[in-house]
């Protein structure tokens, strides 16, 4: 995961995750409300929610919002669309495999949308079940922290059933099963650990490799279905080489 792992942080030092304030306020409003119609509109037993508001705070999201949107996901308002999350599959240009998270009022929209921008990269919408079998769901937590950190924070994943942890510059990756999701991140906060990212996650399970200028095609492309309001999240299965990273860099 550590090649997806550094093209995100690539993309946040750039500016070009997100860079429409009004188009991020729209995603974690999103995220809000439906963790709050399924688990519940308290964030201390909601640990859905609970992620979804702190990272809503880190990005400035006013409070007044985010009690809104608690709201609808609970039924106390019923302002606004209803949502729904939906994963959509398809292939990038060259084959590489995708899956696409998202959270619409639309499908219909949603999906003529997603084909559009597949269609004009050279990839296509694949039929449900199509790829979803090359990836499985894994809760998944990034913390920032140097080699010295990952000795103490291995111990205190595996514990508490962690599946892999890696390390690669600055940043510790730990994976779990699904069912995990809740004791990792407990246990991380007790031991005073920050994740700078935290959630469930499609996690390819083999990656394929291309050439330099294939894999910003491929990139290029989940970065125009990421640019869609709709999509949350776009999973892929390409292994992305340091010499692409270095490219994508200094872009």
């Amino acid at each position: 995961m550590s090649g997806h792992s550094k093209w995100a942080t690539i993309k946040r030092k750039k500016g070009a995750m997100d860079a429409k304030r009004g188009q991020l306020f729209t995603r974690l409003t999103r995220e809000i409300v439906l963790a709050a119609r399924e688990g519940g509109g308290d964030p201390a037993t909601n640990f859905r929610l609970r992620l979804a508001v702190e990272k809503a705070r880190s990005q400035n999201m006013p409070k007044e919002n985010i009690e809104r949107a608690i709201k609808r996901g609970t039924g106390e308002s019923k302002d606004g669309a209803a949502f729904e999350e939906v994963f959509y599959e398809g292939y990038a240009p060259h084959g590489v495999a995708l899956m696409i998270e998202c959270v619409t009022e639309n499908r219909n929209r949603t999906v003529a949308e997603i084909r559009h921008v597949l269609t004009r990269a050279g990839g296509s919408l694949g039929e449900a079940g199509s790829v979803a079998w090359q990836f499985k769901r894994a809760a998944y937590f990034a913390v920032p922290g140097d080699e010295s950190v990952m000795e103490k924070l291995f111990d205190v994943a595996v514990v508490a059933g962690a599946e892999d942890v890696n390390y690669d510059d600055g940043t510790i990756e730990i994976i779990g099963p699904v069912e995990s999701f809740k004791t990792l991140s407990d246990a991380l906060r007790q031991a005073g650990y920050q994740p700078e990212d935290a959630g469930l996650r499609m996690i390819p399970t083999s990656e394929m490799e291309l050439g330099t200028e294939e894999t910003l095609q491929v990139l290029r492309a989940v970065e125009s279905l990421e640019d869609l309001d709709d999509v949350q999240n776009v999973y892929h299965n390409l292994r992305i080489s340091e010499e692409a990273m270095a490219t994508l860099a200094e872009e």
